[in-house]
């Protein structure tokens, strides 16, 4: 089970690699499992200040849940497909939503699916030339359950989620982009540079300040603007009191008085 996702730690950033290559890296059971455990250990390791996720081998990021296993949990009726299936996948996607470390999915293939709502879910994301996105859910019967159907319309907007949605048809990188899907599509073997690359311009900052940021960004997605500014001056108090702004503040003012 160990193997199912791989971990390393690259200075400041962990490397989480999907590790089913044989099965375009799709989500068992066993493996979210496996991932919400090591997200619990690099949340609480100081040493981390952010992920970089993507899919082993030269196909898939990940094409999504595995059909095959959680067939099973619908033949055994709705209330354990739900338990088993819908609400293990939707506790990873929000967990990833909410973490307090940035996650930047680094899409190397195929993100079909379950792995379509996992770059919608984490904060940012680059995508290989190759890579390539779908919601192919409509073509076996069922809905999108690791909340595509309510992040991709609130990336997209509802016009062009539904496209996607209805149709199950797959896309480019390039619409992925034009979504808000990705942040950047780069040359396939530039993609794990980039993505760390992005990191280390976020690391570079307070990690308490980034993430505040995470917070009152992903809490305010879903309030009212007036709620969505109460949480940003409830994040900006938490802020004032530290040392890191403290120190920030006072190296800018002497940076500028030196100028």
């Amino acid at each position: 089970m160990s193997d199912l996702v791989l971990s390393e730690t690259r200075g400041a950033v962990a490397l989480l690699t999907f590790n089913r290559p044989n099965k375009l890296n799709a989500l068992s059971y066993a493996l979210i499992d496996r991932l919400m455990d090591i997200l619990d250990r690099i949340e609480d390791d100081a040493n981390v200040r952010a992920v970089v996720l993507t899919g082993a081998g030269d196909r898939a990021f990940s094409a999504g849940a595995d059909i095959a296993e959680f067939s099973e949990s619908v033949r055994c009726g709705p209330d354990i497909a739900v338990k088993d299936f819908v609400r293990r996948g939707q506790a990873m996607t929000a967990r990833m939503e909410a973490f307090s470390k940035p996650i930047i999915a680094a899409v190397n293939g195929i993100a079909f699916g379950g792995g379509c709502e996992i770059t919608e879910a984490v904060h940012l994301a680059v995508a290989s030339e190759r890579a390539s996105f779908a919601k192919p859910e409509i073509a076996i019967g069922i809905t999108p359950t690791f909340g595509g159907t309510q992040r991709l319309p609130r990336l997209a907007g509802r016009k062009r989620a539904l496209e996607y949605l209805l149709t199950g048809d797959s896309f480019s990188p390039q619409r992925a982009l034009e979504m808000g899907l990705v942040n950047r599509i780069v040359p396939h073997g530039q993609l794990l540079d980039a993505a760390f690359a992005l990191a280390g311009r976020i690391t570079r900052h307070s990690h308490l300040a980034v993430a505040r940021i995470i917070t009152a960004a992903t809490r305010g997605l879903n309030v009212s603007i007036a709620e969505g500014l109460a949480i940003e001056s409830e994040q900006f108090a938490r802020m004032a009191a530290t040392q890191d702004t403290r120190e920030a503040l006072d190296a800018w003012l002497a940076a500028r008085a030196s100028r």
